[in-house]
């Protein structure tokens, strides 16, 4: 396995006004912080890039993305560290926010945690009806901080609760499509990469100034967040630092 397999990848190919992110990292598609800090970078740039229109956001293997690198969790031992682990998703988050193209989920799998939160900051998502989503934070012993305000922005926060406070429990694809995490979810990946794409060069037929401003208008009100995340990131980065967490991280990794 190259090191660059092992440590994860964030590719990114243009075509006809259309940027698609593909992130893979082998645990799962877990995030240590150096792919987050890839995935924000690659963001920022197709903000600025004219080329571009539209983007897809995916992933490759059996499960779309596990969240946090358990790993690197294991691995912090301090406060600045944690902190800024977690603002990594923060990173994310915002540049997903900011970024002025418009950007379509392609959701194959399982989402978990982050994954859940990087779902929840697409404009738009389709899923396969095996993209079933939990929040499983609580059960080690910190929360999901950080992507809440995404995903109650997204889902409600009724749902957002329900998932919160049941970590072990997977809700499925069709319940998150109940609740607007998805606009469609399909009984096969074929249908899925289609519909996906088939949207995507849809979108970028339209005028992109007036996709720029909608897209604005769509994330209204969430200014505060270049603030709110951050601080967030301090709560998680704080509590991943308790035996609580050190311990059950640990037993989850068995």
């Amino acid at each position: 396995m190259s090191a660059e397999n092992f440590n994860g990848s964030i590719k990114v190919q243009i075509e006809n006004n259309i940027a698609t992110i593909t992130f893979s990292h082998p645990a799962s598609n877990s995030f240590p912080s150096e792919l987050l800090q890839k995935l924000t970078d690659e963001l920022q740039n197709l903000h600025h890039n004219n080329k571009v229109s539209v983007i897809i956001l995916q992933s490759t293997g059996k499960t779309f993305c596990a969240g946090a690198s358990f790993d690197e969790l294991l691995s912090i031992n301090d406060f600045e560290t944690g902190k800024k682990f977690f603002s990594g998703f923060a990173n994310v988050i915002n540049a997903m926010r900011k970024c002025s193209k418009i950007i379509i989920g392609k959701i194959h799998g399982k989402a978990v945690g982050g994954g859940v939160g990087l779902a929840s900051a697409c404009d738009y998502a389709f899923a396969h009806q095996d993209a079933s989503i939990k929040l499983s934070e609580i059960a080690i012993g910190i929360g999901p901080f950080v992507i809440e305000p995404v995903v109650s922005r997204r889902i409600g926060q009724n749902a957002t609760t329900e998932l919160t406070l049941n970590p072990t429990d997977w809700k499925s694809a069709n319940w998150a499509k109940e609740k607007g995490l998805f606009a469609n979810v399909f009984e096969n990946q074929e249908e899925l990469s289609e519909n996906t794409t088939a949207f995507a060069q849809k979108l970028a037929t339209y005028n992109p100034e007036a996709l720029s401003e909608i897209k604005k208008v769509l994330w209204e009100n969430t200014e505060h967040w270049d603030e709110l995340l951050y601080e967030r990131a301090a709560i998680s980065g704080k509590l991943v630092l308790s035996d609580f967490t050190k311990k059950a991280l640990n037993e989850f990794k068995k």
